[in-house]
């Protein structure tokens, strides 16, 4: 920015203290990390060093004479209805269009400690909800919960940070003698059987057919797979998509019965495939440009499904896909457009070229 080049004085940075004295080793390599004390962001001198980074940004910031002009631009370019993938419930579609000056609402300033899941009925108060689960012996562990679609097990995730690692507990709701409402009003938690209880890998349900359930999971397969396990024979795990060679299984999602749509990313871009959930085997693979599927919206008991896609030319495209007549047929349901821009006017191709190492890569342009 030119209204910045007149700067009277050199700017003065924040002096960051060098702690030589931590030093890890990889594999017999020992690698200096004298900064490792930025990592702490609840630390005195952390906050110390952000706050003087803070006041030297705007120090400077205030000199420049566009601010106010970048500022409206960023915001008129911003300022446009977003959509994410709907979701099917009764005959209607959810959620609602996000106004583009909504789009910062809501803003997190504090860590959460000792996590409680609770299960809540429609209709009633919250003062109501049963207590699931709680661990006071450990206050950062984080608690996800969900409900198969069979509304028979409660499945509850269990994480301490942001490594790709979870436990996973299950409870069996049909066969509680009083089912969950003899727990309102006790101060006793449910008896979930621990089907994995150890942080060595991710696990995440996609369906279950009674006691058999689908995982996705990156145990011993760095690029994840889909295993079946049957809670009868809860240490027998066996491969239906085993790890591929080279492309990472994003996700899946059970759609139409006894079908699922596995997301993979391959050579940069996302490449989705309609599979039998039983067997895993291939049925058809979705028609997609190069770039990024950020979600898939669907339903086991539902023949229709969601994608929301982006890439370097569009936002958002929301993709509707019906496989009710065997063939998928897939369209544009709703797209994010940006006002003053037209991306029919431009192309995207991949290309591929040996790199230094003889390593084959790729990139869009």
């Amino acid at each position: 920015m030119g209204s910045l080049s007149a700067l009277d004085q050199p700017l003065q940075y924040p002096i960051a203290r060098r702690d030589e004295s931590v030093v890890n080793d990889y594999h017999g390599v020992k690698i200096s990390d004298p900064y490792r004390w930025l990592e702490d962001p609840d630390s005195a001198e952390t906050k110390e060093f952000v706050q003087k980074q803070v006041e030297l940004c705007e120090s400077v910031l205030k000199k420049c004479n566009t601010r106010e002009q970048i500022r409206e631009r960023v915001t008129k370019l911003f300022d446009h209805p977003r959509y994410g993938a709907p979701y099917k419930r009764g005959n209607n579609r959810y959620p609602a269009p996000k106004e583009g000056e909504n789009i910062d609402a809501g803003t997190e300033t504090n860590t959460n400690l000792y996590h409680e899941l609770y299960y809540h009925f429609l209709g009633t108060d919250q003062s109501e909800d049963i207590l699931c689960w709680r661990d006071s012996e450990n206050p950062k562990f984080i608690f996800r919960g969900s409900v198969t679609d069979d509304g028979k097990y409660l499945l509850l995730y269990i994480s301490e940070n942001c490594d790709p690692v979870n436990k996973v507990y299950y409870c069996n709701m049909s066969a509680l003698s009083e089912g969950l409402q003899g727990f309102r009003g006790k101060d006793f938690l449910l008896p979930f059987v621990k089907l994995v209880d150890q942080f060595d890998a991710l696990y995440t349900a996609i369906a279950n057919d009674d006691t058999l359930f689908t995982f996705r999971t990156n145990k011993g397969a760095p690029r994840y797979k889909l295993v079946h396990v049957d809670l009868k024979e809860p240490s027998n795990w066996i491969d239906v998509i085993p790890e591929s060679e080279k492309d990472v299984l994003k996700s899946a999602n059970a759609v139409n019965g006894n079908k699922m749509i596995v997301n993979y990313l391959s050579d940069v871009k996302y490449v989705l495939q309609i599979r039998d959930l039983e067997t895993g085997s291939f049925l058809h693979q979705l028609p997609l440009d190069i770039g990024t599927v950020y979600e898939i919206t669907a339903r086991r008991e539902d023949d229709m499904f969601f994608i929301y896609f982006s890439s370097f030319l569009t936002p958002g495209i929301i993709y509707q896909c019906n496989l009710g007549a065997g063939v998928p047929d897939m369209k544009i349901f709703r797209e994010i457009s940006v006002p003053g821009f037209d991306r029919t006017e431009f192309d995207v191709n991949q290309v591929y070229y040996c790199c230094f190492f003889q390593s084959l890569v790729t990139s869009g342009f």
